[in-house]
């Protein structure tokens, strides 16, 4: 097992630059899910570990060993792709085997890996098949069991449930997460998932254009944004931003249409932002806040109400338990515990004094 440590990485392919200054270390054992737009640099940020790229600057150490100069082969890293990557020619217990054969381990010490890593995948009744004849989570199942038999300092997953279908990556996450803490592995996993970011990871990197906007345990992301971009990006739907301006010595705010909202604390500034999550918003109120309706979405245990508040633009979503019966335009109220100010002018989470 390893540690990993990034120092002042960054990547330029030409004069774009893709990532900037990335600092992160990760303890003995820990999966840090990278999660960011499509474009903000998280796959290159993989491949700049797995050495299939060369950093503009920065060190990559493993296990406190500078790899940063060092080929892939070796660097003692394990990589999950997305499309799978097996040899189409040969059987299942050849893909898991052909890294070991390379390596120069006898057939005895192959037999027992490949055998012990088919018992934890379920894969015993599938090693003399080939690729054409298994499902997709039954490839996706081989592509880590080849990882694991390599017994590698680190894993790199780079979107590896992407191409399944829904019900197989609720399977499949479960799998990976099971698997990860049994073998104590230092694991780095790309997604664009919320859902996979949120319960994979001991800790979430957010990138936004190639700079971290907060490294944090997933439930730190979720309750204490770091920026706007944080807070718009975690969570589905998305949270609730409506504008306006502070009053009474920053311990109300008067939206932009008017209303004037207290707030649980004082908070220093002019212009902010008012987020809130559209669980946090309910139907029905003191009439304070008006909602029309545009639409609503029922999900069987809960609905989506969507619209803008009254002679706005701004757009609000809520949560409601159950079926939402609402007509064109319904009070709503918001939970004050639970909102979030941001400054207008950076997106920085404003916390109150």
């Amino acid at each position: 097992m390893a540690t990993l440590e990034l120092q002042g990485l960054r990547k330029s392919f030409g004069q774009t630059e893709v990532l900037r200054q990335i600092d992160i270390s990760l303890n003995d054992g820990e999966m840090l899910v990278i999660v960011g737009a499509s474009g903000c640099g998280k796959s290159t940020l993989l491949r700049l570990v797995a050495g299939l790229e060369t950093p503009t600057a920065g060190r990559v150490i493993v296990g406190g060993r500078d790899v940063t100069e060092l080929d892939p082969s070796e660097r003692d890293i394990a990589m999950v792709f997305q499309n799978y990557a097996l040899y189409p020619h040969m059987s299942v217990f050849d893909n898991m085997a052909y890294g070991l054969r390379i390596r120069g381990l006898s057939k005895a010490d192959i037999e027992s890996r490949v055998q012990e890593a088919a018992g934890m995948l379920g894969l015993e009744a599938l090693l003399g098949r080939k690729p054409r004849q298994l499902s997709g989570g039954q490839r996706q199942r081989v592509a880590m069991g080849r990882a694991i038999v390599r017994e590698p300092k680190l894993f790199l997953f780079d979107e590896p449930l992407s191409n399944l279908d829904a019900k197989l990556r609720v399977q499949m996450r479960a799998e990976i997460r099971r698997l990860q803490r049994r073998l104590g592995v230092t694991s780095l996993y790309v997604t664009h998932d919320q859902v996979e970011a949120m319960t994979l990871g001991d800790r979430l990197l957010i990138l936004h254009e190639g700079r971290p906007s907060q490294v944090a345990t997933p439930m730190e992301v979720f309750e204490q944004p770091a920026d706007m971009y944080v807070a718009g990006f975690i969570g589905a739907p998305s949270m609730n931003f409506l504008h306006g301006r502070l009053e009474n010595d920053g311990a109300a705010i008067r939206l932009n249409t008017g209303p004037v909202i207290p707030l649980h604390g004082r908070y220093a500034g002019d212009e902010v932002v008012l987020g809130i999550r559209p669980e946090h918003v309910a139907i029905g109120g003191d009439g304070t806040l008006t909602l029309a309706v545009d639409l609503v979405e029922p999900l069987g245990s809960e609905s989506l109400v969507h619209g803008r508040l009254a002679g706005s633009e701004e757009s609000v979503v809520v949560r409601q338990p159950g079926i939402a019966g609402v007509g064109d335009s319904t009070a709503i109220s918001l939970d004050l515990r639970f909102v979030h100010l941001f400054a207008k002018q950076t997106g920085a989470r404003l916390v109150a004094g």
